[in-house]
């Protein structure tokens, strides 16, 4: 700090001090009362990649087919799941949870219409009279293999042992999220052209805090009905077991989990941290005004963030301790060094002190917060929303906790008394010192343990990974984890993808609509006898023979003449003909239907796969009721369905305005042998170069696809820009040492530690994904803040005797303390998260611990092994050199 720049913070703060902490005060009550107002964002948007068109395609084909959000329940009963006492113990717990709020329906076993219990004919399916076990119109025993052996139903409502059934528990559709989505997303694309108005600017503004309030709505609501479908199963746990699943209620847990952390595991690492800075310093002073500083400065932040509506998501949830690690690290800095100067001058006065203090030490601090918002600043790369409000978040905390450090601490200090300090640079700093003999006696094997760690550790990179199971978040013991592996291993699997067939190209469906050969006049006429039989007896708009030709858009030119022939209603059918068959679905045809059974077959057939439901489940179920089929009878069938049928059978797996076909499935999300992102090039290459269809016909969407995108993001905008992050440090370094050795060595020690840390994760297998992606800028933010305060200790220690050992001693034994102090209080302090129940908590915790390490043995083992061997500040004086 300058000589001009030093009397002015002198005049202003330290000679102002009770004024400038009640001005404080009131700044940080005020926003501080904004805190309870602060919400967690649980949208999709923060689990994707920022500005990822499948996210559009998703939402598009979500519309198309009005697919809903839906609770999972699965109910395991210990007797016999048919007998009738579990039926009527599960049709009251399905009406229970069909009464609560938002609910649509519920697919249960007790509903869905059965077409084998007993087998059922064409004219049933279409009169609607079809059996189901909750109206007791089903034989039970036969209701029991055709739920195991259904197309539509084996492993989708029971189990393949039968012991266990599922309640899809189908939420309304939320219209008026759709809406405000449409109106935001609109004048977003607007804004990103450049045609957007000042106009249209306020309307955008008023768009994202219309929407962000409305999610923040619904995932309240969310709550309160995930807590509510719990209470309801509680009720029927006695003698049954039973689990809650889907996405909804993930959502929900996950954030709960985050807010128990945070509640929980943060007054244990605050009470950690006050018992460690009490063994430490041995002093009260010292336990309460670090505290004090910590607590204000967290309380700014969040009240500062909250005030400005800016949410909290799973990832930024762990803004709160880092922001704690690093106000803390800056605070223990500035007494150490305020303790160190009253030990060397007793006589002081307490302003002396204090302005000495903060002149010392306002260079480096400023350079440490720098260079860790470089760190930080990485992450506002990665186009994955919450990892890019993480980066601002730190960045704005960063900043936040340097200015209140070198307010509130010079401040609170300036209202009590001086009095004697214990802190010079032995003492105290022994234990230090033993770093510093280390580095003396074992220097060449500091140096060759570095070399084979940055070896392991570049090994070990190279084994670092994306892909990760989802469930192993959770532990074994709660519900979201017993509940998906339930899910995945007795009902069909828990991550959906939809594989979209769209329209072939005219060539490919010239082959598909080939006409077919003449009718012959007698099978037209047997044909005709049979759908008489079925639907009615030839009359006018009894959905018989006659009514079908004027409708059927399937008979070409020939077999309408036949069939007019023998059965009237030429004219009719013969204009229907012509006008709908341009229209008529591709895929809605024998061929057609062939094309996608061969699909389903395929998916259905893969290890990672789950339930399989297309148009093939429709067109299996048309044979098993008339054997086999042709377009004529398809067209017949389609025509004659019921609501409630089509609803299921054909609705969810047919766009024909667009000529789109549907495959749904779900993935194992419990598979060992997942590979999102090479599962979904498989599936893709397999359709296109085994199965023959064309580039533009395929497209894969779901939330499988949609969280593959953000995985495979971390890699190419993280780990390449971590490379971009040691060139801005190396370059600051360079300014701030003024010279391109040192700054060369004093990178190096960083470079081992974020290798350590990112290496490590590759050799344990914990997977990189953007809960553990932040790790690598909390290494490179910490570690550079050791290597700085270490190295600008040594350039002004040097100077006294230019001995670099004895200048190597007193720093160990001055600002080592420091360094040692803050790394002992963190690692202890984060350990305890690994009690969490939530596994990324856990991993946050470990390698925060594990980064501090590298940082400070780095720091205190490497650097100054490398500075006496290079000797970067020139040469020494002849003096032999000693301990002393």
């Amino acid at each position: 700090m300058t000589a001009r720049f030093a009397s002015l913070y002198q005049a202003l703060i330290l000679r102002n001090a009770p004024w400038v902490l009640l001005v404080l005060f009131v700044v940080i009550g005020f926003l501080g009362s904004y805190i309870p107002g602060m919400k967690l964002d649980a949208s999709s948007e923060a689990l994707v990649l920022e500005g990822d068109t499948s996210l559009e395609y998703f939402r598009e084909i979500s519309k198309r087919y009005q697919t809903e959000d839906f609770l999972l329940v699965t109910y395991q009963p210990e007797g016999d799941l048919f007998a009738q006492p579990q039926l009527a113990t599960l049709a009251r717990l399905r009406d229970d949870l069909a009464a609560l709020p938002q609910v649509s329906s519920i697919n249960s076993i007790l509903d869905v219409p059965l077409l084998q219990s007993p087998p059922v004919s064409l004219a049933d399916v279409t009169g609607g009279d079809i059996p189901t076990l909750g109206a007791g119109t089903a034989n039970v025993d036969m209701a029991r293999q055709e739920f195991a052996n259904s197309p539509i139903y084996r492993s989708l409502l029971t189990s393949p042992d039968g012991k266990t059934t599922a309640l899809q528990v189908n939420l309304q559709r939320d219209d008026k999220f759709y809406r405000l989505l449409d109106e935001r997303d609109a004048l977003r694309a607007q804004a990103k052209q450049g045609v957007l108005t000042a106009d249209g600017q306020r309307q955008l503004a008023q768009a994202e805090k219309a929407f962000s309030d409305y999610v923040s709505e619904v995932h309240e609501s969310q709550e309160e009905l995930v807590s509510q479908a719990r209470a309801v199963l509680d009720d029927y746990r006695n003698g049954a077991k039973l689990f809650l699943g889907g996405v909804p209620m993930i959502t929900v847990d996950m954030i709960d989990f985050v807010k128990s952390d945070l509640k929980v595991f943060g007054s244990g690492i605050l009470l950690f941290i006050v018992v460690l800075l009490l063994v430490i310093f041995g002093s009260p002073r010292w336990v309460l005004i670090p505290l004090l500083n910590c607590v204000l400065t967290v309380v700014f932040m969040l009240g500062l963030l909250a005030f400005l509506d800016w949410r909290l998501t799973v990832i930024s949830a762990n803004f709160v301790a880092l922001l704690l690690i690093i106000t803390l690290a800056i605070t223990i800095h500035l007494v150490v060094r305020y303790r160190e100067l009253s030990a060397l001058a007793p006589q002081s006065t307490q302003l002396q002190r204090v302005s000495d203090t903060v002149s010392l030490m306002a260079r480096p601090c400023i350079y440490t917060a720098l260079t860790t918002l470089v760190a930080f600043a990485s992450l506002v790369v990665s186009g994955i929303r919450p990892v890019i409000d993480f980066g601002w978040m730190m960045s704005m905390g960063v900043t936040a906790a340097l200015l209140l450090s070198f307010l509130v601490l010079p401040c609170v200090l300036m209202l009590l008394p001086a009095r004697d300090e214990k802190g010079g640079a032995g003492g105290e700093g022994s234990f230090t010192r033993y770093f510093a003999v280390a580095t003396e006696r074992f220097g060449g094997t500091i140096l060759l343990v570095s070399v084979l760690l940055l070896l392991l550790s570049g090994w070990g990179i190279s084994q670092l990974k994306v892909e990760n199971r989802f469930i192993d978040y959770f532990h074994q013991d709660t519900e979201i984890y017993q509940g998906m592996e339930t899910i995945d291993a007795e009902l069909g699997g828990t991550i959906g993808l939809d594989i979209i067939l769209n329209r072939p190209s005219d060539k490919a469906v010239a082959v598909l609509d080939e006409p077919q050969a003449p009718v012959d006049s007698a099978v037209a006429e047997a044909a005709a006898a049979e759908f008489d039989q079925l639907f009615g007896d030839g009359g006018p708009d009894d959905g018989g023979a006659d009514d079908f030709a004027a409708d059927s858009s399937f008979a070409g030119d020939d077999f309408a003449d036949d069939f007019a022939d023998d059965f009237g209603g030429a004219d009719d059918f013969g204009a229907a003909a012509g006008s709908a068959g341009a229209s008529q679905s591709a895929w809605f045809t024998v061929a057609g239907m062939r094309r996608i059974q061969d699909v389903h077959n395929y998916l259905d057939g893969l290890p990672e796969t789950g339930k399989v439901l297309s148009l093939a489940t429709f067109y299996e179920l048309m044979q098993m009721i008339m054997g086999n089929v042709d377009d004529l009878q398809l067209a017949l069938a389609e025509r004659s369905l019921p609501e409630s049928i089509s609803g299921i059978l054909l609705d969810p797996y047919l766009s024909p305005e667009v000529d789109q076909a549907r495959i749904s499935l779900r993935v194992k999300e419990t598979s060992h042998s997942l590979e999102r992102n090479e599962f979904l090039k498989q599936v893709r290459r397999h359709l296109i170069d085994e199965m023959g269809f064309e580039e533009e016909q395929v497209e894969l969407t779901g939330l499988l696809v949609l969280y593959n995108n953000m995985l495979q993001s971390l890699f190419t905008s993280q780990i390449l820009t971590l490379a971009a992050v040691f060139v801005a440090i190396l370059a600051m370094f360079v300014v701030l040492f003024r010279s391109l050795s040192l700054a060369m060595i004093a990178l190096t020690p960083n470079l081992l530690a974020a290798g350590a840390v990112l290496g490590g994760m590759g050799l344990a297998g914990i997977p990189l994904d953007m809960m553990t992606i932040t790790i690598a800028a909390i290494t490179v933010g910490i570690g550079v803040d050791d290597t700085i305060h270490y190295v600008h200790r040594f350039r002004d220690e040097f100077p006294r005797d230019r001995n670099y050992l004895q200048t190597m001693y007193r720093c160990h034994g001055s600002i080592g303390k420091a360094m040692y102090y803050t790394s002992v209080i963190i690692v202890f302090g984060f350990s305890i998260l690994a009690l969490s129940n939530f596994n990324p908590s856990i991993y946050f915790g470990l390698l925060t611990g594990l980064a501090m390490v590298a940082a400070l043995l780095g720091a205190m083992l490497l650097l100054p092994k490398l500075i006496l061997m290079l000797k970067p500040l020139g040469p020494e004086n002849n003096a032999q050199q000693s301990r002393g």
